[in-house]
């Protein structure tokens, strides 16, 4: 009766252990979190860019490796550092921010390598239209942040190249202007209490 009743604790304790150990829930940094894209003008230069305004939260397990991102961008804050240019990617004939003001990327698939996270596999909506695209981490760390009494944040720096046309965003395309897209994302996520 005694062993049956310290394996029934046993039990009863793993059990225990594996509904609290969950994924923790991260608030993107949006100072530390930016979306930049570059694309080629012509062959002779290259045009960049970032959205200045971002949300979202990530989901992460270490032990388990696994997560989940969902980060959503203002495409009204596009900013070139040129006005002119800027109000044009803004307009009807690119991003159409007026009818489509937010740009989406979701995910529920991490990939890792070793300890460190490799790839974030995910959906990205543009213009009302959803793809898949994979993040490739560059760089990918987590850290006790001693500017928020050594919270825990995690992030990293990722890239994709996204084929604009796949959106329908196909502006200049007839005059040689480039299809591809790349798009670079630092981010920073802090973990919540």
């Amino acid at each position: 009766m005694r062993k049956a009743f310290l394996a029934l604790a046993a039990v009863a304790t793993l059990a225990s252990v594996a509904t609290t150990a969950q994924a923790a829930d991260y608030a993107i940094d949006p100072t530390h979190t930016f979306v930049t894209f570059e694309i080629d003008h012509f062959g002779t230069t290259t045009n960049r860019g970032r959205f200045d305004k971002k949300e979202g939260t990530v989901q992460f397990d270490r032990a388990a490796k696994t997560g989940k991102v969902d980060i959503s961008i203002d495409v009204a804050s596009i900013n070139t550092g040129t006005d002119a240019f800027s109000k044009h990617l803004q307009s009807a004939e690119l991003l159409d921010a007026a009818k489509f003001p937010k740009a989406r990327f979701v995910s529920e698939q991490f990939v890792f390598n070793g300890d460190k996270v490799a790839e974030v596999v995910g959906q990205f909506t543009l213009l009302g239209k959803t793809q898949p695209v994979t993040l490739k981490a560059n760089k990918f760390n987590c850290y006790p942040n001693p500017m928020l009494n050594k919270r825990e944040t995690c992030g990293g720096d990722f890239e994709a190249t996204i084929d604009r046309t796949a959106y329908g965003l196909n502006y200049g395309i007839d005059w040689g202007f480039a299809k591809n897209v790349r798009l670079v994302v630092q981010i920073e996520a802090v973990k919540q209490q």
